[in-house]
C-alpha cells in the first residue's frame, strides 16, 4: 500500500506562486502606448499639439530672426505684418519671438513642476498606502489639512512669502500639489497590496521595501505617467497664474502668463497682446488634457483586461 501524499505545505504553496503584476507595465507588448494613441484621435491630436509647441520652443532660434528682449520703440504696438507676423508689444518686441521663446519658460517649467509633485505624491502615497496604520494616519492627517484651503490661493501665499522667482513658484506648487497624487496612488497601492503577488513575495521572506521597490513600483508607474499628463494643463494654468501676478518668471524674460500681464493695460487699444498668449495657454492646457484622457483610458481598458483575465483563470 503506498503511503497517501502528504498536503502542500504552507511554505510549498507559497514558493509555487510567482509574483505576477496586476497593473500594466511599461514593456508589455499587447498594447503599447504608441499605438493606442494611434486608435484615439484626440490622443493624437494632444501629443502632435504638444509636441509642435515644444518642437516650437526648443526651434525659436531658427524660426524668428528677432530677439525676444530687443526693444524697437519705433516699432511700438505694430499690428500683425510680413514682417512682424503677431505684431508687437508696447515696447517693440517681435510677439511671436516671445511666443515661442515663451514656450520653452512655460512648457519646460511646467514639465519640472508636474514631475516633482507626481513623484513626491507617489512616493508618499505609496508608503502611506503600504505601511498603513499612524503613517497612514499622518499623511491623511497632512493631505487632509492641504486640502481645506484653496490650492490656488494656498500656492499665491507660499511663493508670496517666500518671494517672487521661479524658483519659489515651483517650490510653492510642489508643498500643495502633491496631493492630488498621493491619493490616487494611496488608494493604487491599498488594492495591490491585498493581491496574490503581494501575498507570495511575504511567503517567500521578502522585506517590505523588496515589496515594494520590486513588485508594487512598477505596478504603478502607469498611473503616475497618467497623472503627470493630467496635472501638466492644470500646473501650466498655475504657473502662468502666478506670472500673471508678479510670482513667477521675472521681467524681462518672456512668459505666457506674464505677457498676459503686459498686454493688460493695451486691451482696449491692442487686444492682440493678450489674445495670443492667451490662445497658446489654452492650446497647451487643450492638448495635455486630450493627452492625459487618451493615456487614462489606455490604462483603464487594460487594467479591466487584466481583471477579466484573471477572473476567467
Amino acid at each position: 500500500m503506498t503511503p497517501s501524499a502528504r498536503p502542500p505545505t504552507t511554505e510549498s504553496m507559497c514558493t509555487r506562486s510567482t509574483p505576477q503584476p496586476d497593473w500594466p507595465t511599461m514593456n508589455s507588448r499587447r498594447t503599447t502606448i504608441l499605438h493606442w494613441l494611434r486608435r484615439t484621435p484626440t490622443g493624437s491630436l494632444g501629443a502632435l499639439m504638444l509636441a509642435i509647441m515644444i518642437l516650437g520652443g526648443l526651434a525659436a532660434p531658427l524660426l524668428t530672426p528677432y530677439d525676444p528682449l530687443a526693444i524697437d520703440l519705433r516699432t511700438a504696438l505694430a499690428a500683425p505684418s510680413a514682417a512682424h507676423p503677431l505684431g508687437t508689444d508696447h515696447l517693440g518686441r517681435d510677439t511671436l519671438s516671445r511666443i515661442l521663446y515663451g514656450a520653452r519658460a512655460s512648457l519646460g517649467t511646467a514639465a519640472v513642476a508636474v514631475t516633482l509633485t507626481t513623484l513626491i505624491g507617489a512616493a508618499i502615497g505609496s508608503i502611506a498606502g503600504f505601511w498603513g496604520g499612524w503613517v497612514d494616519r499622518i499623511v491623511l492627517g497632512v493631505m487632509d489639512a492641504l486640502l481645506a484651503f484653496p490650492s490656488f490661493v494656498l500656492v499665491l501665499v507660499i511663493a508670496g512669502l517666500l518671494g517672487p522667482g521661479l524658483r519659489n513658484a515651483i517650490l510653492g506648487l510642489v508643498v500643495v500639489r502633491w496631493v492630488g497624487s498621493a491619493r490616487i496612488v494611496r488608494s493604487v497601492v491599498l488594492s495591490l497590496r491585498e493581491r496574490p503577488f503581494v501575498e507570495s513575495a511575504r511567503c517567500v521572506g521578502a522585506t517590505n521595501w523588496h515589496i515594494l521597490r520590486r513588485h508594487l513600483a512598477p505596478n504603478i508607474v502607469g498611473t503616475v505617467l497618467v497623472l503627470i499628463t493630467l496635472d501638466l494643463g492644470t500646473i501650466i494654468l498655475s504657473l502662468s497664474g502666478l506670472s500673471f501676478v508678479g510670482l513667477g518668471v521675472q521681467l524681462p524674460a518672456p512668459e505666457w502668463g506674464a505677457m498676459l500681464n503686459y498686454g493688460r493695460p493695451y486691451l482696449q487699444t491692442a487686444p492682440l497682446l493678450m489674445i495670443f498668449p492667451g490662445v497658446a495657454i489654452t492650446l497647451a492646457v487643450l492638448s495635455a488634457n486630450l493627452l492625459g484622457d487618451a493615456l487614462r483610458d489606455l490604462a483603464d481598458a487594460r487594467y479591466r483586461d487584466q481583471l477579466m483575465q484573471g477572473d476567467q483563470t
